[in-house]
Order: C-alpha cells, then structure tokens, then sequence
C-alpha cells in the first residue's frame, strides 16, 4: 500500500530527507515490526556480502528488548554476537564500552540499533557511534517500534536515524505502529530501505517484494488505510501527536512515582536510572534471581533481563508493585550480586545446536 509506505516512511526519516528527494528511499509493508526485522534478516543473508570469503557478523545489543537473536538466527546468521551500551553495575549508558566494541568488530558487519531513542545516548556519543561505524563499514539495522514514546516528540526521537540517513549511511530500519497507533491486533510493520542510488533501491525493492510474495500475500489492509489516513490528515496528525505527548507525560509520572516509593521504602541501591530512561520499557536493574522472585512469590513478569513495561504500572498496582520489588531486593544475598548476568535470547542459541533451535517468530 503505497499510501501508507510513503507517510510511514517521511513520518520517520523526514519528508525533506535528501535520501527521499534522490528518489535512494523506499519502504514494503510487512506484518509487524518482527515481519520487517523478518525481512530484512532474510534479504541481508541471502544479498549482503561484505567479506567473499566469509558471511556477514550480525551484532545485537545486550541488554536487548524481543528476540532478534532468534530471527537473524533462524534466516541463515550463524556468526551472531553481542554488544554493551549499558552498564549494569553502575545503571549507566557506558558508551566508551559500546565504542571499542564497535571498534573491535568485524569490518562490514551488521550491527541491530534497537530504539535508539531509548539507549540514553548524547546525539554527539551518536556522532561518535555514527563515524565509528563508517570507519568499520559497519551495516546499521534500525528496530524502531517506539517513535514519540521516548521524548513525546516524534522529530526527536527520529533524529538517530536521520543523522545515519544524512550522513550517507545504506540502512534498513524496521518500523512498527502497533504501539504508537494501539493497533496490536493488525500488526502494521514497515520495512525502509536506504541506498547510494536510485538504481539500487529498485533492485533491492524486487528482491523484497520477491521474499515478501513467499512468507504472506498480503499484510493488514485496515490497519495500513488507518495510518495513512492520520498521517496525510493535519487535524487527525495533530490529535495523534497529542495522544502520544499525554502517554509520555504518564510514563515519566509513573516513573517519578515508582522511584519516589522505592526511596521511602528504603530500597537498596540507587533508582535514579529509573527516571534517568525514557520510553516504554525500563530496564530497573534486577537480578535473575530477583525477577524470579517476583514471579514466583508476587506473580509479578518480568523479563529475565529485567525489563518491565511501564505502562503496566498504574495508580492501583502502582504500590504494590513498589513493594515487591523491595522485598525481591531484600531477598538477594551479596554473593548474588557478583553473578549477576544479563539474559538474552543468545543465551539460549549458544546452548542448542540449530535443529533444535525453534524458527517461530511472534510478530508484533
């Protein structure tokens, strides 16, 4: 649906991107931001050649959000590596970590930037991040499911990936609206591709429409229409933009108030880095062992990683949730702490020989 490529696409990389006026842009609609990951996973394995001698190395950030891992996995990448932008000792961005990984990496290797918007990086440590990755010829893969959710502004929690755009960057991002639009049940998923040329993009376009012919006919009509709609609407775009900046300002009281009853509870630690975040999810700082706390004896759900969504919490939850996380706090001992590590889905690929990896994929 052309209608809606085109608006979803200027909606992210900006309608006067030069990328856009030089004809070197263009999207496919997929099922969900996991179809666009899906994608664009398969096309890199199968097209994406860097090394003659060797396939591509895909690196994926730790801690992560979803189950990329499994996805690059299951296309063909069997060189699947991590990298660090968060400290989970001191709760801090650690950008010089995230730099010499960078720098250590395999040159041409593709590198998942998942919501950038809500690493916590400086647009001048993007800057850094940016030349290294020219320097490397690293390949950027962008997962944005959040737009407007980090900042409240849509501009500014694109402005990642315009820098990379502007600086001549050939990309993929994958593009989700099924929360910034609330349509889960439709999975509304965009795949934007950035090239040198013109005649680049239409190659790659072929390809893409080839691949995407052989996994679904066709994705969600509705849902596309809905957004183009919205999009190509003045006053429907302003009432949107409205929705999104009142569920910003909700998520960072809910944050401000989480952090505030964990103080006056006396928690150990610090839990400024809960405000410190921005965007959907948060990452508090919880052991394995302390999630498992909470689900086990609160029923409580995070992530093994320790990631919970913050929309969850309300003004009814909200105390009791404090309170459980107090008390799985409580209930780690010093020596847990020095075996904290961080979980991902990688994890699990390293301890199951391909076979018996499972291919499903839950498209969101």
């Amino acid at each position: 649906m052309t209608a809606f490529t085109t608006a979803a696409m200027e909606l992210l990389i900006g309608k006067d991107s030069h990328a856009l006026l030089e004809n070197r842009a263009g999207a496919v609609q997929t099922v969900g931001g996991t179809g666009a990951v899906w994608i664009g996973a398969e096309f890199l394995k199968r097209w994406y050649k860097p090394n003659d001698s060797a396939p591509a190395t895909v690196y994926i950030s730790v801690p992560q959000i979803g189950n990329l891992g499994c996805i690059f996995h299951a296309a063909g990448f069997t060189d699947i590596c991590t990298y660090h932008y968060w400290d989970p000792v001191s709760l801090t961005v650690d950008t010089e970590g995230l730099l010499e990984e960078l720098q250590n990496a395999p040159d041409g290797a593709i590198v998942s930037l998942h919501e950038p918007a809500e690493m916590g990086l400086t647009p001048k440590e993007w800057k850094k991040v940016a030349a290294v990755m020219t320097e490397k010829h690293l390949f950027p893969f962008f997962d944005i499911e959040t737009q407007g959710l980090a900042s409240g502004n849509l501009d500014r929690d694109a402005w990642v990936l315009r820098h990379f755009v502007d600086n001549n960057f050939e990309l993929l991002c994958a593009q989700s609206f099924s929360k910034i639009f609330g349509l889960y049940d439709e999975h509304v998923g965009n795949l934007i591709v950035v090239t040198k040329d013109n005649e680049t993009l239409i190659r790659i376009h072929s390809q893409m429409a080839e691949q995407i012919g052989m996994v679904w006919f066709c994705p969600s009509g509705l849902g596309g229409r809905v957004i183009a709609i919205v999009l190509r609407n003045p006053a429907l775009l302003y009432e949107w933009k409205q929705s999104l900046k009142a569920l910003v300002k909700r998520i960072m009281l809910i944050r401000e108030k989480l952090k505030e009853k964990l103080r006056i509870l006396g928690t150990p630690g610090s839990w400024e880095h809960i405000t410190t975040q921005s965007g959907v999810n948060s990452f508090i700082g919880l052991l394995p062992s302390q999630v498992d706390f909470l689900a086990k004896r609160k029923h409580i759900y995070l992530l093994p990683n320790g990631q919970i969504n913050i929309c969850s919490i309300n003004s009814r939850n909200l105390n009791y949730v404090a309170q459980s996380i107090h008390e799985a706090v409580l209930s780690t001992t010093i020596e847990d702490h020095s075996q904290s590590t961080w979980n991902t889905d990688l994890d699990y690929l390293a301890k199951n020989s391909i076979d018996q990896v499972p291919t499903r994929i839950i498209f969101k």
